[in-house]
């Protein structure tokens, strides 16, 4: 029998057989579980080599477990993006230095706004044993009918806030509410604020100029809408507008925007770090010099290495909240039911904001409103 020949009928008593142990001792040699020296492993191994075993089915070994060993993990838009936001990127860290202690794989699928029926058809036929969504604030609907009739265990980072998640959530209201009474305390009252674009895989120009609490409920991501919420109960006169996109060039033409109004605000909050530096780039472009002409604000607290500055922003816990998820998903295949959690973000002031300049202090003009 030559290897090539047996790879397709030589089976692992085969291999059993050949090493001289019982079946169930040559299946310890593909496990990390169960009690085999390694000089019986060597000898197992060296056997199935001989007659060109190539291990047990997967698909078999799973069916009999009720186990696939693999994690699906969701995120929001393409994963091409999701490797380029900082963000995304701190929190998959500490997700998977969750999951490695597990001995679980990990499957990273996207869900962007025109492919949620593929990605509801995609994911009904992943072996998964749990569901991770990383969702930035999207709720994931479509993808939540599948999940629960095949009774899979799912924990969502910001979302989805439905039934049968276990939520590792983020205190947004409170974190902006924070940051725009430091930008009121600090005298200003002509605001601005650069949104994330309400579109997962937006890619376009800047939406209008709009109030800030201009039709919130149509909002459906509750990131968004409650960080708008927090600055309009600061400053109800705000203008806001949306990002054509959620990365640093589309922050700096939306915040382009603002800025070449008549009456220009004179501090602009943008929703995260990345729309805050395309607002620096945008005030730079514009002869501005940060803080003494505009303050500029971020929100995640997220490691941008070529800013070369120190950002004011809200910094909340990327990495500890992915840890978190993992270790959730951990205690949900044990049996366990943990529950949900809601971490605090801290404010950190940086060398983006400062006092408004003489005459800048007015309040806007019902025009600009």
């Amino acid at each position: 029998m030559t290897p090539t020949s047996a790879r397709t009928s030589v089976t692992l008593a085969d291999v059993a057989a050949l090493a001289k142990v019982s079946t169930s001792t040559a299946s310890l040699a593909y496990r990390r579980t169960g009690s085999i020296t390694e000089r019986t492993r060597a000898r197992i191994l060296a056997a199935a080599a001989e007659i060109g075993y190539a291990g047990p089915n997967p698909t078999a070994r799973s069916l009999k477990s009720g186990r696939s060993g693999i994690v699906g993990v969701i995120v929001a838009g393409t994963v091409r993006r999701a490797f380029q936001n900082p963000v995304a990127m701190a929190t998959m860290a500490g997700l998977s230095e969750a999951l490695d202690e597990l001995d679980v794989g990990q499957l990273l699928l996207s869900h962007r706004s025109e492919s949620g029926d593929r990605s509801a058809r995609l994911l009904d036929g992943m072996p998964v044993d749990a569901v991770v969504f990383l969702t930035r604030g999207e709720e994931f609907d479509g993808l939540l009918p599948s999940m629960r009739a095949r009774r899979i265990p799912m924990v969502g980072v910001e979302g989805p806030h439905d039934e049968g998640i276990t939520l590792v959530d983020i205190d947004d209201s409170a974190g902006m509410g924070v940051l725009a009474a430091h930008v009121r305390d600090l005298g200003h009252r002509r605001v601005g604020v650069v949104m994330r674009a309400t579109r997962i895989d937006a890619n376009g120009p800047p939406g209008p100029l709009s109030s800030i609490d201009a039709n919130l409920d149509a909002i459906s991501n509750r990131t968004i809408r409650e960080r708008l919420r927090a600055v309009a109960a600061v400053f109800p006169d705000a203008v806001r507008v949306e990002a054509g996109g959620r990365e640093l060039h589309s922050g700096e033409i939306a915040a382009g925007r603002l800025l070449d109004q008549p009456c220009p605000p004179s501090a602009i909050l943008a929703q995260n770090d990345m729309l805050a530096v395309g607002a620096l780039r945008a005030a730079a472009a514009r002869g501005l010099l940060v803080p003494r002409d505009l303050t500029v604000t971020g929100f995640d607290g997220a490691e941008i290495p070529l800013l070369g500055r120190r950002l004011t922003t809200v910094e909340q816990p990327l990495h500890d909240r992915g840890l978190q998820a993992g270790r959730m998903v951990g205690e949900l295949l044990a049996g366990g039911s943990p529950s949900s959690v809601l971490l605090p973000v801290a404010f950190r002031e940086g060398d983006t904001s400062a006092p408004p300049r003489a005459g800048d202090t007015a309040e806007p003009s019902r025009s600009q409103r």
